[in-house]
């Protein structure tokens, strides 16, 4: 499924719940959220994103804990959850989705490679947060994960 036919599907899902949207994205660096605006008619159920690239933002702004940043690092499930936990509250919204990866060429790790993606998604009485392992230079790592998170926030 593309991108076009997942933003159409979420927003008339969301619509039809009387519900918002909200993102925090770090490793797409807005690539969602444009994606997400490129449509007309989804100012109703879409607020807007976080761009917290640096691990400062996501602290300051979304309220990640400088302690998941340090033990875990920001490519971690705990502080994709509390990037997605920090946009829901910061832009108080139903549902968020935060995306952090490494999308490369270069910052991999052996136990974080180029490619290491984790999406939450959170929204009432909802937490789903996965790892994703996506192949491709940085464009390709960044589009795949475009496509994830809104599958990802489809089926919720």
């Amino acid at each position: 499924m593309n991108s076009n036919v997942l933003v159409s599907n979420i927003t008339e899902l969301l619509r039809n719940r009387n519900e918002t949207l909200s993102l925090a994205e770090s490793c797409t660096g807005g690539l969602i959220s444009a994606e997400i605006v490129r449509r007309p008619g989804v100012s109703d159920v879409y607020l807007g994103a976080v761009v917290s690239y640096a691990d400062s933002l996501k602290a300051q702004v979304l309220g990640v804990n400088s302690k998941s940043l340090e033990e875990f690092g920001a490519v971690s499930r705990e502080v994709a959850i509390e990037m997605a936990q920090g946009a829901r509250v910061a832009l108080n919204s139903n549902w968020s989705i935060a995306v952090t990866g490494v999308a490369g060429p270069t910052g991999g790790t052996a136990e974080k490679p180029v490619g290491t993606v984790w999406i939450s998604v959170i929204g009432p009485e909802y937490l789903d947060t996965q790892v994703y392992k996506f192949d491709g230079d940085r464009e390709m790592v960044q589009n795949q994960t475009l496509v994830q998170a809104l599958k990802n926030l489809s089926l919720a």
